[in-house]
């Protein structure tokens, strides 16, 4: 029996895990600024110095689910003028392409349990070059890439650490504490080792004063009490200073006056660092650090053992001998896990991968009421927040262990990268993977009328709904896991809140009740020549052929589940109907003979705009918008239609009855030779014509994968004039060019893998219909023809390239970064960046997006999808 997966059986084994998020300062729950304006309410230079109302921050740091208690590592190389506490990174105005962190550190292992975890953080030996990353990124254009850490030099001559933080749980609640310090340069060098010990400020607001203590009780024990969380002992090894403050805000630096407090939360920063006698010299408080003097030769390393534990008389006898077995445990799990990767870099990838997305964990807490009316210890709010952000979601009450897209760039959930995240966490945790799924359709995540929330910055904004098809493939991964039989406690909880969902986006999101949708940017940032959030300088609206495809594909994801409920529940025979009957609606939207998003001479599907006189236009766009329709495809086998059913009446009464809509849909009413129905948007012919754009490498076709929006825009731009101003989208493959929508992301050309994910889904769901004999030229122009599953693979190829060392040993998600490339310290440790360049495969955007880019283990040849 796998170890892992006993431990999974018993929840109690995640209570600790790596569940603080990475950036803490700049996000919107910590401003309560009139204006909105999070990035400059609260800093990076304010982090050391603020108590924080919602979460906590810090370099590979771990908690308890309730974010009570926290441990986490810091440094200091003797040069900075601050302790490294956290994370560096440049707000959404001072980067030339937005918010970005720049350091250097890698997730390397993690089991779901959290039982064994490790991480690299490459620190600098020299002072940390803070002024010149803000001063050199805000000399560079949208046109030129960002300045990164590594073009800095700072790594080149190897003056650096590389600082390897592993934890090994002997027990739920026995947690130990690894910390290896390797000096890279060819000198000796120094540095303080920090391990901290706090728990997070829930006595400042004025709801609960109690307040836990710290205290030494020796010089290598902490005693450490919460009424919450009972007795632990933070234990430690070797020749250290024990240094206590608390964590209160040190409001006199940060706003001029004092609030009674003596040791505040940067005590131990400039007790280190300047030498300030800011310090509790009676070892005790809410705040707590190991301060190691550490002087590592040239080439060699230092670690530095801890224990945070219950057990009082805990001896460091065994310790190493728990961390061995921890280790060997999580490679067991994930040789099973990842069984059919016999390649060893594509495994090891994917395990990285795997490895980031569980460490992307965090607890998320975010009580939007107390946020909008401010708290009883602290000062009211402006009056202007009543009306701003988010102040319609006084129902949004989150505290909870969440699925980040990237806790530094993205630390706060987004509903379409969490629905993504599920399902490469549903092959090593299905558990949590429908937790996740179902805390956003809970009451108090899901609007009183049926919304999702979105993200942080807007949870009004829509993300594609996407829910369904995420519930509907974890439940069938379960599925095919356990024998046969799925949970369908899981699938009929979420599909009545899905109903909920789906009866808003029908009733908000359709403007004339036509079956065409709009819904905004839909994530596609920057996707078009309009902010498709705003007013149009036209007037009018978009009816959106990305919308619109996606409320086919809802349609289809809640007949599936309602067929799958209905063999078992007979109530939910009529439901499948319902949305069968829907599905059929808003094809013949999308593909009628009068009102249609079809453009004929370009054989391809395009977003219409509907003007104030009624008058509308085609933008012709060669966009990701127009490939959605390829998502829109499902396949029921003809055993799972009972003929005596509602359904089998509905189908039959529509084929009879709606011609004109049934015709529409490719071939629903026949089988295949294996008694297989194929529902999808498209018919053959305009399949056809979009995949040989889709597989032209002029167009869409990149050698990474599928491009956001086609090279053919390369040289013929689109332009939309209004009132003499023009609008326009060219193809840009790499960083975006256009502030359209935030400008720190980009849908212009660059490749996104969860949209290739769904583009391999639907290649595979095709090829279950049409089978051996139905093939189709890839790339185009090539004389090659592939059966549609082997396009699905070979798109899998060019995705996995991406990230994989090829024959010259070099990884295309590194470019032309020398030092990533070929030293023996960077090369084989991953990056899952937010997407990739559509021409060579660079990463792009957030750095640590796994997230939905963890996707790339979900990946694979001729199976799953």
């Amino acid at each position: 029996m796998v170890a892992e997966k006993e431990r999974l059986k018993n929840s109690l084994w995640k209570k600790w895990g790596p569940y603080v998020s990475d950036r803490q300062w700049g996000t919107v729950r910590e401003d309560y600024s009139a204006e909105g304006d999070a990035w400059n309410y609260t800093t990076h230079d304010m982090a050391r110095s603020k108590a924080w109302r919602w979460g906590e921050e810090s370099i590979a740091g771990i908690c308890d689910d309730e974010q009570l208690l926290c441990f986490a590592v810091g440094f200091w190389n003797k040069k900075g003028a601050i302790l490294k506490e956290r994370y560096f990174g440049l707000t959404n105005h001072q980067g030339n392409h937005g918010e970005d962190v720049k350091e250097l550190y890698y997730y390397l292992d993690n089991t779901p349990s959290h039982s064994y975890m490790r991480m690299l953080y490459k620190y600098p030996q020299q002072e940390f070059p803070y002024r010149q990353l803000i001063e050199e990124n805000k000399k560079r254009t949208k046109e030129e890439a960002e300045f990164e850490i590594i073009d800095t030099g700072i790594f080149d001559d190897d003056k650096y650490f590389d600082i390897f933080i592993e934890y090994a749980k002997e027990s739920p609640d026995d947690i130990l504490i690894r910390i290896t310090v390797h000096n890279r340069a060819n000198e000796s060098a120094s540095l303080n080792l920090i391990p901290s010990l706090w728990f997070r400020n829930t006595w400042a607001w004025g709801y609960d004063d109690y307040k836990p203590q710290l205290s030494a009780t020796a010089q290598n024990i902490i005693d450490v009490y919460h009424k919450n969380l009972g007795q632990y002992y933070l234990f430690s090894e070797g020749r250290h200073d024990l240094i206590f403050c608390d964590n209160e805000t040190n409001t006199q630096r940060l706003y001029g006056h004092q609030s009674g407090t003596t040791y505040y939360k940067d005590g131990i920063n400039d007790h280190i660092v300047h030498g300030m006698d800011s310090v509790n010299k009676n070892l005790n408080g809410t705040k707590a650090a190991l301060n190691y003097e550490l002087c590592i030769a040239p080439g060699e390393s230092a670690t530095v053992r801890v224990s945070l534990c219950k057990d009082a008389k805990y001896s460091f006898a065994r310790f190493d001998k728990i961390f061995e077995r921890r280790k060997q445990e999580a490679d067991i799990f994930y040789r099973e896990v990842l069984d059919n990767e016999k390649q060893k870099d594509i495994f090891n990838i994917k395990k990285q991968a795997l490895a980031g997305l569980l460490w992307n964990k965090q607890f998320y807490y975010f009580n939007v009421h107390q946020w909008l009316n401010g708290d009883p210890a602290q000062p009211t709010p402006p009056p202007e927040r009543k009306n701003a952000r988010n102040a319609e979601w006084e129902n949004l009450d989150n505290k909870e262990i969440l699925s980040m897209p990237d806790k530094w760039e993205f630390p706060w959930f987004a509903s379409w990268d969490m629905a993504f995240h599920c399902l490469p966490l549903a092959m090593v945790d299905i558990d949590f993977a429908k937790s996740q799924l179902l805390f956003l359709t809970k009451e108090w995540y899901m609007h009183p009328n049926g919304q999702l929330p979105a993200y942080e910055w807007n949870f009004s904004d829509s993300n594609p709904p996407i829910h369904a098809m995420a519930a509907w493939e974890v439940y069938r991964m379960g599925k095919a896991a356990n024998n046969n039989k799925g949970d369908l406690r899981f699938l009929e909880k979420i599909f009545h809140k899905l109903m909920l969902n789906f009866t808003w986006w029908v009733n908000r999101k359709d403007a004339r009740g036509n079956n065409i949708f709009q819904g905004g940017f839909l994530g596609l940032d920057n996707i078009g020549v309009f902010e498709r959030n705003s007013s149009l300088p036209t007037g009018g609206y978009l009816e959106q052929a990305d919308a619109t495809s996606w409320m086919a594909m809802y349609s289809l994801n809640l007949l599936n589940i309602s067929q799958e409920l209905s063999l078992h529940i007979s109530a939910y025979h009529e439901i499948s109907s319902k949305f069968f009957e829907h599905f059929l609606h808003i094809a013949g939207a999308m593909n009628g003979q009068n009102e249609n998003l079809w453009d004929d001479e370009d054989d391809f599907y395009y977003d219409k705009l509907r003007l104030p006189d009624n008058g509308s236009v085609l933008m012709k766009i060669r966009s990701m918008v127009g490939l959605i329709p390829l998502f829109v495809v499902e396949t029921i086998p003809d055993n799972e239609i009972i003929p005596d059913n509602s359904f089998y009446k509905r189908m039959k009464w529509f084929k009879e009855n709606r011609p004109d809509l049934s015709d529409l849909v490719s071939h629903w009413g026949k089988t295949n030779k294996n008694g297989i129905h194929l529902i999808s948007l498209l018919r053959g012919y305009r399949m056809k014509m979009i995949l040989k754009k889709l597989l032209d490498e002029n167009e869409f076709l990149s050698d990474y994968g599928i491009r956001s929006v086609s090279k053919y825009h390369l040289d013929n731009p689109y332009q939309f004039y209004v009132n003499g101003d023009a609008y326009r989208v060219k193809y840009n493959p790499g960083e975006s060019d256009s502030a359209v929508f935030g400008g720190n992301s980009n849908w212009r050309g660059p490749v996104w893998l969860p949209m290739n994910a769904l583009i391999i889904k639907g290649l595979r769901s095709f090829y279950l219909y049409y089978g051996e004999d139905f093939k189709i030229e890839c790339p185009t122009g090539s004389g090659i023809y592939l059966t549609l599953n082997e396009v699905a693979d070979e798109l899998v190829r060019r995705i996995t390239k991406i990230f994989a060392s090829s024959a010259e040993g070099l990884r295309p998600v590194y470019g032309d970064s020398w030092k990533q490339q070929t030293d023996k310290y960077f090369k084989d440790h991953i990056l899952f960046y937010e997407y990739f360049h559509g021409d060579n495969g660079k990463g792009l955007g957030a750095s640590h997006q796994t997230g939905w880019t963890a996707l790339i283990a979900y990946f694979s040849l001729s199976i799953g999808l």
